[in-house]
């Protein structure tokens, strides 16, 4: 059998007490996932449910306190060469122009300056900005840059995909259309996806399995859904099928009640 992409087994991580006063806090606790190779999976849960602390696990940025981290099979240790991270901020620099921001992992790798700027302007194309490609960070939109992070990323061919809430920020129109553009190059290549979301509409719309946390502290898995909807999908009109939203029923129904315990604890 195939190893998994990504599997986290029995994680906890706990942050220290601060200087001064107050407790140490546990994030997450007891978490199992695993994730399949060629896998979209989207984690969803309540605010402060410790989602981001998990793609922070995965991508070797923190150790958990217990429990252990394996990808294809071997154990992590330190950071996750295998793994390509998309932050809710673009890690886009001002003083780079499209082109070079997104040959820049591969000009810290060691390949050649030509071959790097070829390859960047390749992506550039891909992600529909190769007319874009002189142009600095302050002078696109927010699309626009969050498709250049988009290629910054894909273009170490990373075999594993950690997203964390990358389209919060943009209009209802402009997220739709990186959704569709985001499904279209996973489409290509099948990388194993882990991306974390508010949004139960996005999670369901893109993936293959919504995994749903409990609310915090000492987090943990509640609940995973398999979304057995047809692919290629258009994430607008997916939306509007009956099997999604008797799936949307279906998960709103678990994550409802830790929704409001989330709510409850942060007015206490």
């Amino acid at each position: 059998m195939t190893a998994a992409a990504l599997t986290l087994s029995a994680v906890s991580c706990t942050f220290p007490a601060r200087p001064g006063g107050g407790a140490a806090y546990t994030a997450v606790s007891g978490v199992d996932l695993e994730v399949k190779p060629g896998e979209f999976v989207s984690v969803v849960g309540p605010t402060g449910c410790g989602k981001s602390t998990l793609l922070n696990v995965a991508a070797g940025l923190l150790k958990p306190a217990q429990g252990q981290v394996s990808v294809f099979g071997q154990a992590l240790d330190g950071i996750n060469a295998h793994a390509g991270y998309l932050f809710q901020s673009e890690a886009l620099m001002p003083w780079r122009n499209a082109l070079r921001n997104v040959a820049a992992g591969l000009e810290f790798a060691g390949v050649a300056k030509n071959e790097a700027m070829e390859r960047a302007q390749g992506w550039l194309e891909r992600v529909g900005l190769g007319a874009h490609a002189l142009k600095y960070p302050h002078e696109l939109s927010g699309g626009m840059r969050k498709r250049v992070a988009l290629a910054q990323t894909l273009i170490l061919d990373p075999k594993i995909l950690l997203m964390d809430e990358p389209f919060s920020a943009l209009d209802v129109q402009t997220r739709a259309l990186m959704e569709n553009e985001l499904l279209e190059l996973w489409s290509q290549d099948r990388k194993s996806v882990v991306f974390v979301t508010h949004d139960l509409e996005e999670a369901i719309a893109l993936s293959d399995r919504v995994v749903l946390l409990s609310a915090g502290p000492a987090s943990r898995p509640i609940g995973e859904f398999p979304i057995r909807l047809p692919r290629p999908r258009d994430v607008a009109e997916i939306r509007l099928t009956p099997e999604f939203l008797h799936i949307h029923r279906q998960i709103w129904d678990a994550l409802r009640d830790e929704v409001q315990k989330a709510h409850a604890l942060s007015q206490a």
